[in-house]
């Protein structure tokens, strides 16, 4: 019997003031919320199996389409059929549109209003053109479950006009994406709140966002060097105002505590890099804070990361050991400390997720908003 593939939906089954669970369904799976995506940023979540990321609970990955597009470029990808393909991949993913590299990648690239932003390539220097049309065709080649609109995301700045052309340029873009990715109900199309720090720009680009109608919301422009209050008090600006049948996501965030006080404030769903960073630099998430495992004082500890880790046993590798592997800078030290991370990560999502259930967030908000 042939399989009865699902249309992209999205539906709240928890909700306490702000903050909620909800489930996504597509066709390749459901995805749990909040939810945290790892990042897969060039077909690979750097020195894990894709089975372990999903032996983890992850739901959902992040790859990239600018990264991508530059290496091994689409065409390879899609002889295949797809990202999923390419990479053995059968969770959902999600790729970003290539609007942050306009921002982290500048040096290599300029706007053109009509044309998108042109980029040098940091690899061969060969000239790209990635506007919104340009996004969506590649991301529809990546074959991705959840596409992004281009946007402009601008580096973290105060000046008022600066940002105001900026979000005005990445909601003209967000219509061009609309009109390019067309109809399927396979696959969603979110758009990207931009706005910086400025209350009047976030909700302005939400509701013109809302009029162009989108599968759900993302909120771009933050993780950028502004402060964890400024960026919780964006979102307070604006989660009175965004839809409650459509996922919410926070893009690039973050730290645990990002989360925490993020998910208090309504979001969905969240991607970073920094579990996997992390864990390549010897710093490993744990219930109890953050340990830097290349410290002396872990040279003699045999006691395990983290005692408290339930769903994926690395506790038969003791601090010592990892010390001494992150110090004689052995692959392994990266590969386990990586996976403690995206394990921590999805603990945490699913604490959280049961808090909610329970009624107790408020309470674990507060026992870890500090901690971690």
């Amino acid at each position: 019997m042939e399989d009865i593939k699902k249309n992209f939906s999205f539906s709240t089954k928890y909700q306490n003031k702000n903050y909620r669970v909800g489930l996504i369904e597509t066709h390749r799976g459901n995805i749990n919320t909040p939810a945290f995506m790892p990042v897969g940023t060039q077909a690979t979540v750097k020195g894990v199996f894709i089975d372990d990321i999903i032996k983890t609970g992850s739901e959902i990955i992040l790859s990239n389409t600018y990264h991508l597009m530059i290496r091994p470029g689409t065409k390879r990808i899609e002889s295949v059929g797809g990202l999923h393909e390419f990479m053995n991949c059968k969770l959902p993913i999600l790729t970003d549109s290539g609007g942050y590299q306009v921002m982290s990648l500048s040096k290599f690239n300029k706007i053109d209003k009509d044309k998108g932003a042109i980029f040098q390539s940091h690899i061969d220097g060969k000239t790209f053109i990635l506007g919104p049309e340009e996004s969506i065709k590649i991301q529809k080649k990546l074959n991705s479950d959840i596409v992004m609109v281009m946007d402009e995301c601008p580096k973290n700045t105060k000046d008022y006009n600066k940002i105001k052309d900026s979000m005005e340029l990445s909601t003209l873009w967000a219509i061009r994406s609309k009109k390019e990715f067309g109809n399927n109900p396979l696959k969603a199309l979110f758009g990207i709140v931009q706005g910086g720090l400025f209350k009047d720009l976030r909700i302005e680009s939400l509701k013109k966002l809302i009029e162009i109608n989108f599968d759900g919301y993302a909120i771009g422009g933050l993780a950028v060097g502004e402060t964890q209050k400024e960026m919780f008090n964006v979102l307070d600006d604006i989660k009175n105002y965004l839809p409650l049948d459509k996922p919410r996501y926070l893009m690039g965030v973050g730290t645990p505590s990002d989360i925490l006080g993020a998910v208090k404030r309504g979001i969905d769903m969240f991607d970073c890099v920094l579990p996997t960073r992390s864990g390549r630099t010897g710093l490993a998430f744990t219930w109890n804070g953050r340990i830097q495992i290349r410290n002396s004082q872990y040279k003699n500890d045999n006691t395990p990361l983290d005692a408290n880790m339930t769903k994926f046993d690395l506790n038969k590798y003791s601090k010592n050991y990892l010390n001494h592997l992150h110090k004689t800078d052995e692959m392994l030290s990266s590969m386990l400390l990586t996976l403690n991370n995206i394990n921590f990560y999805q603990e945490l999502m699913f604490e959280i997720r049961k808090n909610i259930k329970m009624g107790t967030f408020d309470q674990f908000h507060d026992k870890y908003i500090n901690i971690l």
